[in-house]
């Protein structure tokens, strides 16, 4: 499990006049979970790249466990994003003319030239802990619902400390929606792994611990939790 604590966060662009974010503070607990929500231009993307180590902050600290990535080097970020953040995209990124597995085992052959030993197995259990099929047939001929969940299964497989889900849903109809939301929460919360999701669906928002609004890159709100 890894904790948030971000301290006098501020991103700025040579372009704006405004930061794109600035967050005196907040705080998110290990193993909790949290949505973060806002119009377009509210800073959710930015959000995203700067807990996530993608961007560095023009000020502040970024600690996550107590490490503070902002004060990481880009490779030193990528490895610490590498070991323990685990991502799930609304367009999948997954890749066509793979199988299933081979989908969720790619992160993993980016890292090691041979699989570890009983990883297979575990990205098959998560297949079936997903509902998928752990055959040879191509991603491409799953439906979106499939593809997400597959998706779900290769955030999971190097058992990261922290999840991080960006607009899971918006591209699913309404059931393979709500299956997802129900899926993404319970597995983060069996991992212990701490779950943040940008998010406008409020089937999603409203599974998760907290919700943090975002406009104009400030906190505007925070509910089911008492603000940090």
């Amino acid at each position: 499990m890894l904790s948030l604590s971000l301290e006098g966060v501020v991103v700025r662009f040579p372009d704006l006049a405004e930061p794109a974010l600035d967050l005196p503070g907040l705080e998110v607990a290990a193993g909790s979970s949290v949505a973060v929500t806002g119009p377009s231009g509210a800073g959710k993307s930015t959000f995203i790249n700067v807990v996530t180590g993608l961007e560095r902050p023009s000020a502040g600290r970024v600690l996550w466990s107590g490490e503070d990535i902002a004060r990481l080097s880009e490779a030193a970020r990528d490895r610490w994003r590498a070991r323990n953040v685990g991502l799930v995209m609304q367009d999948f990124h997954l890749f066509p003319g793979l199988s299933a597995i081979e989908n969720v085992l790619l992160p993993a052959r980016f890292r090691h030239i041979r699989l570890p030993a009983g990883l297979r197995d575990r990205a098959v259990a998560l297949l079936v802990e997903v509902g998928i099929d752990a055959g040879a047939r191509g991603i491409e001929t799953f439906s979106r619902g499939e593809m997400q969940r597959v998706a779900i299964a290769r955030a999971l497989l190097l058992q990261p400390g922290v999840i991080v889900a960006d607009e899971p849903t918006a591209s699913l109809d309404g059931q393979s929606g709500a299956a997802v939301c129900a899926l993404l929460t319970r597995l983060a919360r069996a991992a212990g792994a701490t779950l943040i999701v940008v998010t406008h669906d409020p089937a999603l928002y409203g599974r998760l611990d907290r919700r943090i609004a975002l406009a104009g890159g400030r906190r505007a709100d925070a509910l089911h939790a008492e603000a940090s």
